[in-house]
């Protein structure tokens, strides 16, 4: 699948970014300052071998990513390629042998087989300082929690292995012949002490590995070269200048322009996140909230949850099996019955923690539920208010970012967006200005231009991607309804207290 290049060949140099996600790769590939690009687009599955296990095979990640790497450059009918800039998913944990060959599938950000190593850190008191060091909470998302699982549960395994890296590091061996990593993606690892931008003693400590076995940090602007077989494989010329990049979410707020201090990026799919732009790492006090680097210079603030639009594709399956429902939550008939229903669903509300739900509370063991359900709700009530429990969430993530840095406007994008539905609750729900852009090739545009940068092509990051993408005029916000911005202030103000009951009678079930 993709997006043809207009006109034929660029009129000049091209600029390559990839975006390896979690279920796809997007490669896109700019003439800067021109309107010439290419959009290649390869997917590959997401296995669930046991439940709460969420693994693929690195392998076929790389194929499909060189494949999409190939048709850019084909795309480009022989213009120079000046760089290719790599983005990649965060949270991935492989193990390798010492010939750097898999010895397990890559455990996604979305396994969540370390529950009870996370539970026992939230227990000791130790996930507290462990986040304020390395910014990552302490869930099973992070590599640190995951690594606690093998020496706990897969000694044969961890004996075995010589390397521990994450999808970053995988996808620059193929690519370079190096196995290195970045900045971005290793203070995503929960292993890095971001003061000293070194490995953490203490959580390599509990994840029971020897730095030896991790790879070296570089900048996120370090300029790498091709190896001799990805010209064999993509067409590109030997010693192309390889970007090492960064982790997909920092550079998410590169690519839709939320840079500047204030304005949070916000996206919506499958999963959903808000973050904010800093110009240093800062944890809050309540440790709601993750931090990452995109630069040195560059810090990314904000929290992701694992229940954003898929919350609307269960509600498709298990309430109306009638209406088809969409992947990335934006299908027509199944949020024209959702609207069928009032805002505020009436008093209901749902907790929409149908998987190990991440921010603001980092605790996976969290059930969904309904609450306020009465006699008189009907199924557009049940899946609007799965609806509502979404925004909520992502309201909940840029209120814990206003103990940060307040959040003045939001800037939107994700296939969600395609529904006016989901514009106007998210924007009554956050209660800010809310544009939303186009979900043309966002973690790719950032990838890109954070290659023009290390290049030395722009002298300010946050200039990048308008240099590669001409000027766009700035969307309108999202007119919301005032009755229901206060409907949702009233909600956020109760949440947590409603949350708290559900934990609550959570936990004395379980003690039955």
């Amino acid at each position: 699948m993709s997006a043809p290049a207009p006109g034929g060949p660029p009129p000049g140099d091209v600029v390559i970014g990839l975006d390896v996600g979690t279920t796809a790769v997007k490669a896109a590939a700019f003439s800067p300052g021109t309107p010439w690009r290419h959009t290649a687009l390869r997917e590959y599955p997401l296995a669930e071998p046991r439940p709460g296990w969420q693994v693929q095979d690195p392998d076929v990640v790389v194929a499909a990513t060189l494949e999409a790497l190939r048709e850019c450059v084909a795309a480009t009918q022989g213009a120079p390629v000046t760089a290719v800039s790599v983005g990649t998913a965060m949270h991935g944990l492989l193990a390798l042998d010492a010939g750097h060959r898999p010895l397990t599938p890559l455990l996604t950000w979305a396994d969540s087989r370390s529950v009870a190593q996370a539970r026992e850190l939230r227990a000791s008191g130790e996930a507290t300082v462990l986040q304020r060091a390395t910014g990552t909470p302490v869930h099973p998302m992070s590599p640190l929690t995951k690594l606690m699982w093998f020496a706990a549960s897969d000694p044969r395994t961890c004996a075995r292995a010589r390397w521990w890296v994450g999808l970053k590091e995988y996808v620059l061996l193929a690519l370079t012949g190096l196995l290195v990593t970045e900045l971005s993606s290793a203070s995503a690892t929960g292993l890095l002490d971001l003061a000293a931008r070194d490995w953490h003693p203490g959580a390599l400590e509990l994840a029971a590995v020897d730095r030896s076995q991790l790879a070296e940090v570089l900048p996120t602007t370090a300029i790498l070269s091709s190896s001799p077989t990805l010209a064999t494989r993509t067409g590109l010329r030997p010693g192309t200048p390889v970007v090492a990049g960064a982790a997909d979410g920092p550079l998410g707020n590169l690519g839709t322009g939320a840079m500047a201090p204030g304005t949070a990026g916000l996206n919506l799919g499958t999963s959903g996140a808000v973050r904010m732009v800093v110009d240093r790492p800062r944890t809050d006090p309540g440790g709601q909230l993750f931090c990452y680097a995109l630069t040195p210079e560059h810090w990314v603030v904000g929290g992701a949850i694992s229940n954003g639009a898929s919350v609307v594709r269960w509600a498709s399956a298990a309430l109306a099996p009638d209406l088809v429902g969409s992947a990335d939550g934006s299908d027509e008939a199944l949020l024209a019955l959702a609207a069928e229903a009032p805002p505020g669903c009436d008093g209901l509300l749902m907790v929409p923690y149908l998987v190990a739900e991440r921010a603001p509370l980092w605790d996976p063991e969290l059930p969904g539920a309904y609450l306020g359900l009465r006699r008189g709700h009907t199924r557009a009530h049940l899946v609007r208010a799965a609806v509502e429990g979404v925004c909520l969430q992502l309201a909940s993530v840029a209120d814990a970012l206003d103990r940060v840095e307040p959040v003045t406007r939001v800037r939107a994008t994700g296939g969600a967006f395609r529904a006016p539905l989901w514009r106007t609750s998210v924007a009554a729900a956050l209660g800010r200005p809310m544009t939303v852009g186009a979900d043309a090739e966002g973690g790719a545009l950032g990838a890109a231009a954070l290659g023009l940068f290390a290049l030395g092509h722009v002298s300010r990051l946050e200039d990048a991607p308008a240099a590669l993408v001409p000027a766009v005029d700035e969307p309108p916000p999202v007119a919301a309804d005032a009755e229901q911005v206060a409907g949702f202030a009233q909600l956020r103000a109760r949440l947590p207290v409603l949350v708290d009951a559900v934990a609550r009678l959570t936990a004395a079930s379980s003690a039955r």
